[in-house]
């Protein structure tokens, strides 16, 4: 046995089904417990933004209520905030009540991303940048494991759409999978030691993340040195043999034994190594070990309530100020105010899914202004559907009429964002957007109160003399908001995506989710500013915008170099305006060594820097040699090119204030051989394009009678099954039932759940619960729809095991 092992000895003492059942979950939340030798059971629980543990049998996607725990700011929301002691202090807060509601583990947090803002779950990412995001997370991690609790970085990797994501392909270049996808979980893995990492659903370049020996262990474990344990997301795992041979260790949930009696089939017949599954059991006892010497005794009677505190503190510091003609907002006190919009008393303040959290307190933007003594007028103004309501918008019209400044607090509501499907569009809902064209003909002074997870369409964005983006904003924001708005508070936000004027204008727009079965990332590396700013395409508002209440001045950049691709970037900060508040110093690299095609420039360091009226300070921002360098695939290394790079410290990635060139040495710089468009980004990119950087492959062929295998879905095999059609229609009206509500595609749950059931392997369906068929149920399935009814038959109507 592996003398490296940290708990050889216990192993030992283990049969095979015994370690072999530690690589599995017990239910939904649990590890198995092994009595035998003093090996408890651990809790693990959603909670990239609050804990979601669920005390019943439970469920992975929301449905099933939970304990009250705090509600901060959704992760876009968060990461806003450009400010990683922030983060931090959000992750000591989640530590802290982990511990006091028995939680081991927390799933969180999501670092993919943000290829597209249509993705139905970018709420819960935290930008469009990887290094903005590794750093986030890196900060959050270390808070949540200050207190002993593990964490779970997810989702690995290249879940960057809902669409099909349960059996997907993402097709991936290697430099884009280095450069752009891959290092947020370098970031975190490196600099954190998260606990645990869960890999995605999907396949990456054919092969499921489950099993992706490649990502999991040379990626992973080897290059960057990762130590704790892999787990799959929940209803992952695709092949629980090969997984263990990619260097996966824990399935969740539990697969009723199905993958426990192939391991040990393997294991017996000389498939699989016996030393892999020990190692599998050793991480897991790593992880059980990690995670259960939590003490919940020091922690304070009020802990609940100063976290609301914090909650509100945090929304406000995420708050962005997209706009503000003629210095409308702080909001004068005294004068005449209106409040339009549902959203000011029925506050929307996280997304759907696995994520959401049952609050300890909700408050509205209407408690924050009456908190702060201000008199206003109310109105609902719209409905929370797409449905116009003449009497409410007439009612809304009468208060506008009587002047002074309108709060118009419009957005997305959750049937348009949610785990489990995609958004359609960048629009709001079509009574809103009618609403604020009738206010502004009768009142010009709208300021909007911005709420949404992910890029919103402004066409109205003339008609508001300020918007202030509040993102999803915790269960405080709705205080947060009126801080920021009664200038109690700054708005502490910058952007961290690109708000693109029209869908049209983000490149993957025309292929984004079309073949959801494989998905071709035509745009490489190109996704967010890294396309826009560098095929020069307007935005509504470009990565990094945010206004403050206050000016600052920027002066003096000077670099000094500390290494051979060490350097320092210097720069004093003033703040001249009259109010205290806070700048984000953003530096990007450009490259200008006419070389391999790169982005037009890259954020490689940010500071949050506070200042007084009048104050100065001199900020520092470290560089090294991954701020320069590219991924070369066939060295299998990442490289400077010699040349010269500038260097642009700036409010946005298009408000540059400061720039520097630093020469430096490298390997010689050689263009890539590649289609133009990766240099010129002129029109779209498909197949032939993408091929040049990625190699031939095979276009997806749809499975067909005679060809339905386990990876296919309950949809696809209703094409060619009567008996599944049937199957599909008991799952829906199942589901009718156990969700309160409309039980249609107007419910954002049944919608999530229904797209999740239908669209799952149907290998996946003997996980949901309650069981209904066993894995030889499910093969029959599969039989009757490739016409083979006798086997078909004979397979359903085995007793289960």
């Amino acid at each position: 046995m592996d003398g490296s092992m940290k708990h050889a000895d216990t192993i030992k003492k283990m049969s095979l089904k015994e370690k072999v059942a530690l690589g599995s979950g017990l239910g939904y939340w649990r590890t198995k417990p092994l009595p035998r030798l003093q090996v408890p059971s651990i809790f693990l629980a959603d909670g990239p933004h609050g804990l979601r543990k669920q005390t019943n049998q439970g469920d992975h996607l929301g449905l099933s209520a939970s304990v009250q725990t705090t509600c901060f700011p959704t992760a876009s929301a968060l990461a806003a905030s450009f400010d990683a002691g922030l983060l931090q202090a959000v992750g000591d807060a989640l530590g802290k009540e982990a511990l006091a509601t028995g939680v081991n583990v927390i799933l969180g947090p999501g670092v993919n991303m943000k290829r597209n803002p249509l993705c139905g779950r970018n709420f819960e990412y935290y930008s469009e940048d990887p290094y903005l995001s590794g750093k986030l997370a890196a900060a959050w991690i270390r808070g949540v494991q200050a207190h002993g609790v593990g964490v779970s970085l997810k989702h690995f990797a290249c879940n960057n759409q809902e669409t099909g994501r349960l059996g997907s392909d993402s097709l991936v270049d290697q430099r884009a999978l280095r450069e752009y996808y891959l290092p947020a979980f370098e970031m975190a893995v490196k600099e954190a030691d998260p606990a645990t990492l869960m890999c995605a659903y999907n396949k990456v370049n054919g092969t499921y993340c489950s099993d992706n020996r490649v990502l999991l262990t040379d990626i992973l474990r080897e290059e960057w040195g990762f130590s704790g344990l892999v787990m799959t997301d929940w209803g992952a795992m695709n092949d629980r043999v090969q997984s263990i041979k990619a260097g996966l260790d824990l399935e969740m949930p539990d697969s009723k034994g199905r993958f426990d009696r192939e391991v040990i089939a393997a294991v017996q017949a000389g498939d699989l190594a016996e030393a892999l599954v020990d190692q599998m059991a050793d991480r897991v006892l790593a992880l059980v070990e990690r995670c259960t010497h939590q003490e919940a005794a020091g922690l304070p009677g009020d802990l609940f309530h100063q976290h609301h505190q914090l909650a509100r503190e945090v929304a406000a510091a995420c708050a962005v100020l997209l706009k503000n003609e003629g210095d409308i907002l702080p909001l004068t006190a005294g004068e005449p105010l209106t409040v339009i919009g549902a959203f000011a008393d029925t506050p929307r303040y996280q997304g759907t899914g696995s994520s959401q959290v049952n609050p300890t307190r909700l408050s509205s933007l209407l408690e924050g202004l009456a908190e702060h003594g201000v008199a206003y007028r109310y109105a609902q103004g719209y409905r929370l559907t797409d449905e116009e309501d003449p009497e409410l918008a007439q009612e809304a019209l009468a208060l506008a009429q009587e002047g002074g400044t309108l709060v118009l607090c419009i957005g997305l509501t959750e049937l348009y964002e949610s785990e489990g499907f995609d958004r359609t569009t960048l629009a709001l809902p079509r009574n809103q957007t009618a609403l604020m064209e009738t206010l502004h003909r009768v009142n010009p002074n709208i300021v909007v109160l911005l709420t949404g997870g992910a890029p919103m369409a402004m066409p109205w964005l003339h008609q508001a003399r300020a918007v202030l983006l509040t993102h999803l904003g915790g269960q405080a924001g709705g205080l947060a908001a009126a801080d920021v708005l009664l200038g109690i508070k700054e708005p502490g936000g910058r952007l961290a995506e690109s708000y693109p004027r029209q869908y049209d204008d983000v490149i993957s727009s025309s292929y984004y989710t079309k073949t959801p079965q494989q998905v071709p990332y035509y745009e490489s590396m190109f996704a967010g500013y890294r396309y826009f700013d560098s095929a020069g395409i307007p935005v509504a508002f470009p990565f990094g915008h945010g206004l403050s209440y206050t000016r600052f001045s920027w002066r003096d950049l000077r670099l000094v170099q500390k290494g051979t691709y060490d350097y320092e970037a210097r720069l004093f900060l003033k703040n001249t305006g009259e109010r205290a508040g806070a700048e984000v110093v953003q530096l990007y690299v450009a490259p200008q060594t006419g070389g391999v095609y790169r982005p037009v420039h890259e954020l490689k360091g940010f500071q949050k820097v506070f200042l007084q009226p009048g104050e100065e300070t001199e900020v520092t921002l470290p560089l090294n040699a991954r701020s320069f360098a590219f991924y070369n695939e066939s060295a299998k290394e990442w490289q400077v090119e010699e040349g010269m790079y500038v260097l642009h410290l700036g409010a946005s990635s298009r408000d540059i204030r400061l720039s520097a060139e630093l020469l430096l040495p490298g390997v010689k710089a050689a263009k890539s051989s590649c289609d133009p468009w990766y240099y010129d980004l002129k029109g779209v990119p498909g197949k032939q394009q993408f091929e040049s950087i990625y190699g031939p492959y095979k276009d997806f062929v749809p499975s067909r009678k005679g060809t339905y295998h386990l990876d296919n879905n309950l949809l696809e095999l209703a094409q060619d099954s009567r008996l599944c059609r049937i199957l599909y229609g008991l799952i829906k009206k199942s589901l009718a039932w156990r969700i309160p509500g409309t039980a249609d595609d107007s419910n954002p749950e049944f919608k999530m759940m229904l797209n999740t059931v239908v669209t799952s392997p149907v290998r996946a369906l003997v996980l949901f619960r309650p069981g209904i068929l066993n894995i030889h149920q499910v093969q029959g399935l599969v039989d009757l729809a490739n016409g083979q009814l006798r086997q078909g038959l004979a397979r359903l109507l085995r007793l289960k095991k």
